[in-house]
């Protein structure tokens, strides 16, 4: 695990956008796990069957074929939902974990990877190389996550934004299995106040000093 990145942190911290810049800046493989969860519970609502109940989303979990995580509807906010609502599962992280793991031990590039979510640095990978935890303030994170709903041509406002995302922070960071939260031996990343060049400048910064 020395030549994995883990990178955690709330919604719309933009921890993403940084995983990615710094995945292709090193050469490494990356992996959205969000975007796993999020086929999980796509898969339930598709199918008419409820996220939140245990043994539905655990049998999806199990079930889940790689290539459904290229499905166009995953990144829209019924995802994000649906993803909240079966991360809180117990049976669904275990069916899950094993392959997030089997993608940092061995990436399909060889060299290294960065995974990117709520957990890795504390569940899934507690042994990689450097570890983030990417933070903002939620009014910073509301008005971000606006923007980028504005300019999908999704029609929100700043109000029903905000208390979503505090819902989710709720949800996520109380929840009894793997609940958000910074790793001990974390570098914490506030973009509050930073762009995304200086945010992946104070990054690249860490993780080449760990690595």
């Amino acid at each position: 695990m020395s030549r994995v990145i883990a990178i955690d942190g709330p919604a719309a911290a933009g921890k993403g956008t940084l995983a990615r810049r710094l995945a292709a800046e090193l050469g490494f493989d990356y992996l959205d796990t969000g975007l796993i969860y999020r086929a999980v519970g796509m898969k339930l609502t598709r199918a008419g069957l409820d996220p939140n109940d245990p043994a539905q989303a655990e049998a999806a979990a199990k079930a889940l074929n790689p290539t459904e995580l290229q499905a166009v509807d995953l990144r829209g906010d019924d995802a994000a939902q649906a993803a909240s609502k079966v991360a809180v599962i117990p049976g669904v992280r275990s069916a899950l974990l094993d392959f997030q793991r089997a993608f940092a031990g061995q990436p399909p590039g060889g060299k290294g990877a960065v995974l990117d979510g709520r957990d890795i640095g504390t569940v899934v990978c507690p042994g990689a190389g450097a570890k983030l935890f990417v933070t903002a303030s939620v009014e910073k994170r509301a008005e971000r996550r606006l923007k980028e709903l504005q300019s999908r041509g999704v029609g929100a406002i700043h109000s029903a934004v905000l208390a979503d995302m505090r819902e989710r922070d709720e949800r996520d960071s109380t929840r009894s299995a793997a609940p958000l939260k910074a790793a001990t031996d974390a570098f914490v990343l506030d973009t509050s106040d930073l762009d995304a060049d200086q945010a992946f400048a104070a990054a690249l910064d860490y993780v080449k000093s760990k690595l």
